[in-house]
């Protein structure tokens, strides 16, 4: 139970901060961003700050066939109790907007509701607020009208809303800032061809920083933060589980102390011994770990679906993770039965009879 309670652990983190990177990573791969271009020298880069114009600047880079400046920020909407919803700004007459499957509101509320401008809700974050096309939404006790419901590819951004860039600079005090621009290269710029395009991205102006997705993912302080945060808990949960296995294992070698006499007595060699208590320990040790991946995945799915971490987290944990698990509980295993099979292959036939007797 604590081999299995450790790799459920080490699996329901891993699954956590992989979900969290699958999550990031789908905000650009669902619109087929190819290089985010951020501001140089930011310790936080999706807090960065750069200048609205360089969009343009960009977009005119040889090899670029789209870009669009974001504005990340967070909001509240206090009346329904939620708090910290990511809120992108982006032009509504760009790519980039245009790439969601909207259901937009009645055209005729924009015109007849007294609001002072307009959201759009992921699908997820619509759910959780109750909301629908046309509703009025309160933000900084201000009314805003629903504009339209969302669904995207990533369930990071289902979880978000949109709001006119302007519109999002006003409310944060940043006018004409952006957080990064989202790049989409030409089609005939093949892999090989993408450095030379963020060379000459990089020579527009030095401030910029632009990098593959995959690259900007992986590098992000927050996905390394949670990756070492949840390998760090998971040391203390593996060590737990080995001990436990360790102790299971030396119990069953000592209460079998004469049995093994018998078998020693009858010429069973130390080999064949602990060939069966490795046997034994691997075998409980695989079992462990699929029991505990299984109580991982529920837990993962549980938290998926709170409203605490809805649209944060993929729900399932990936093929890699299970494998890592399989191989940790593993590599347990075969340790946890090391002492126990030194102890049998010490043990003379005589000693575990006499202990027997």
């Amino acid at each position: 139970m604590a081999l299995a309670t450790a790799i459920g652990s080490v699996m329901a983190l891993s699954g956590v901060a992989e979900g969290f990177t699958e999550s990031f990573r789908g905000v650009y791969e669902s619109h087929r961003v190819d290089v985010v271009v951020s501001r140089q020298g930011s310790a936080d880069r999706l807090s960065s700050s750069l200048e609205e114009s360089y969009v343009a600047e960009v977009a005119q880079v040889e090899g670029v066939s789209d870009a669009a400046g974001v504005l990340l920020e967070t909001l509240s909407a206090e009346d329904q109790q939620v708090y910290g919803i990511p809120a992108m700004g982006m032009r509504t007459d760009s790519w980039l907007f245009t790439d969601y499957e909207m259901r937009a509101a009645d055209p005729g509320l924009a015109e007849n509701a007294e609001t002072i401008g307009q959201v759009y809700l992921g699908e997820n974050l619509a759910g959780r607020l109750d909301c629908e096309p046309g509703a009025i939404l309160n933000l900084f006790d201000e009314p805003f009208l629903v504009a339209g419901v969302f669904q995207s590819g990533s369930v990071w951004e289902n979880g978000s809303m949109i709001v006119p860039l302007k519109q999002l600079q006003e409310l944060a005090g940043r006018d004409g800032q952006i957080t990064y621009i989202n790049v989409v290269l030409d089609e005939s710029i093949e892999a090989a061809q993408v450095d030379s395009v963020v060379k000459r991205i990089t020579a527009v102006d030095a401030k910029l920083l632009p990098l593959a997705t995959d690259e900007f993912v992986r590098s992000d302080t927050r996905m390394q933060l949670a990756g070492a945060m949840a390998w760090m808990t998971s040391t203390i949960a593996l060590l737990v589980g080995a001990i436990g296995t360790l102790n299971t294992m030396m119990t069953s070698v000592l209460e079998r102390t004469g049995e093994i006499g018998i078998l020693r007595a009858i010429g069973w060699p130390a080999k064949r011994i602990a060939g069966v208590i490795l046997c034994e320990s691997v075998m409980l040790a695989l079992l462990a770990s699929v029991l505990g991946g299984i109580g991982a995945s529920l837990l993962l799915n549980v938290l998926a679906n709170s409203e605490a971490t809805g649209g944060l987290l993929q729900p399932t944990i990936a093929t890699s993770v299970w494998v890592r698990g399989m191989a940790v509980g593993l590599g347990i295993g075969i340790l946890g039965a090391s002492l126990p099979i030194w102890r049998a292959s010490q043990m003379r036939p005589t000693d575990a009879l006499r202990h027997q007797g």
